[in-house]
């Protein structure tokens, strides 16, 4: 079952935290004024966005990689109202998951271990949708069915917990028909992201967790971060619906690649600078993971490969990525001219985390403030058909 189910009326359930708390930057970024200004910006975005639902997580906004304005309010456990939110407490960032996923693919290629346009039967043997690269799976372009969808249909147990491999069973022995013939079009789907995770295992030797935390998560300093495994349950902070019902593990809850990534806004930010030129990756890798692939259809709206792209008609781009998993709401941005950062985690649904991109104007003219409620409904959409993380 994916998250967005029973969104829920917005007059019930009267809650009080959505005063939402601001605290002082751990950094100085700018003049007093300045700073003040950032600060009014954001709260008046909280004001305004996030009312009865209620905001349960934290935020960072950085420029320049210092941090101009972060908050965090709520606690680890809704419903006894214990344990308040920390910089050290972790969400669930769902499909923000991806950026990560995709750049460790991106790693291997720019290190000559593969290369992006190999068929997917060089991985998997007889793989039973022939022509499917792994650029298309990083684009959304394969056709590929969505898991998260077709497992219902075809009645998985759901007392069974689905793991990746699961995911690539599936495909040859339920074999549910491709959304549209391979490399088409784009449509999101986390199938995916599950199967590149098994590429990455397949080229490194190395289960995904552990490659992900030897290669980006301990050199770039991110302590708090991880890939949910079966032992992290009792750590990991929970999610909640609307009405404050707690999630449960549910039966495609260890899928990694699509989501599963743990992480706090002071790690998301060691992330942001270090996919910066020369940081991490050379500047043709980023250039790549920067640049849309899907122009059938016109309109801002673009992927990359594991990002979203909002490319405004004065020449800006938005690159980033949302999440949207049981009660997780995720959002990733970067504003790579001026190179600034709006991460905003919740782990308590609310759709209201989704119109963070209006921000994006405190930096440059990018556009968003009116046109931000329509391409966040948009999103949600592009969610609920994918039928899960976002």
């Amino acid at each position: 079952m994916g998250c967005g189910q029973h969104a829920g009326d917005e007059n019930a359930v009267p809650d009080q935290t959505h005063n939402v708390k601001i605290v002082p930057a751990s950094f100085q970024y700018a003049d007093r004024l300045t700073n003040e200004k950032y600060q009014a910006a954001i709260r008046g975005f909280f004001e305004k966005n996030f009312g009865r639902q209620g905001f349960n997580g934290a935020y960072l906004v950085a420029k320049d990689g210092a941090i101009i304005s972060e908050g965090y309010e709520g606690y680890r456990d809704l419903q006894s109202r214990e344990g308040e939110l920390g910089e050290h407490d972790a969400f669930h960032l769902a499909s923000v998951s991806k950026t990560f996923t995709a750049m460790a693919v991106l790693k291997l290629w720019e290190n000559g271990q593969l290369d992006i346009n190999n068929d997917l039967s060089l991985y998997f043997e007889k793989f039973p949708y022939p022509g499917t690269t792994i650029k298309m799976l990083l684009s959304h372009r394969s056709g590929l069915p969505n898991y998260t969808n077709y497992l219902d249909v075809y009645h998985w147990d759901k007392k069974k917990q689905v793991t990746n491999l699961d995911v690539l069973s599936s495909l040859y022995t339920l074999h549910p028909p491709l959304q549209f013939p391979t490399g088409k079009r784009f449509a999101y789907c986390n199938t995916n992201y599950a199967l590149l995770a098994l590429v990455v295992e397949k080229v490194t030797g190395k289960h995904f967790p552990d490659y992900m935390r030897e290669t980006f998560f301990e050199p770039l300093g991110m302590e708090d971060s991880y890939i949910f495994q079966p032992q992290d349950e009792e750590r990991s902070l929970p999610s909640y619906e609307w009405n404050n019902r707690k999630y449960g593990l549910e039966f495609m809850d260890l899928v990694y690649g699509d989501k599963n990534v743990y992480s706090t806004p002071r790690d998301m930010l060691k992330w942001d600078q270090a996919l910066y030129s020369g940081k991490l990756f050379r500047d043709s890798t980023l250039q790549a993971a920067f640049t849309g692939y899907s122009y059938e259809k016109k309109g801002a709206r673009n992927y990359g490969l594991g990002w979203r792209l909002t490319e405004v008609d004065n020449g800006k781009k938005i690159v980033y990525h949302n999440g949207w998993w049981h009660g997780n709401n995720t959002v990733f941005i970067r504003l790579l001219d001026e190179h600034a950062t709006i991460i905003v985690l919740g782990n308590k649904f609310n759709k209201g985390i989704y119109r963070s991109k209006q921000l994006c104007d405190l930096f440059g003219d990018y556009r968003q403030s009116n046109k931000l409620f329509q391409e966040s409904d948009m999103e949600a959409t592009d969610h609920i058909a994918a039928g899960g993380s976002q």
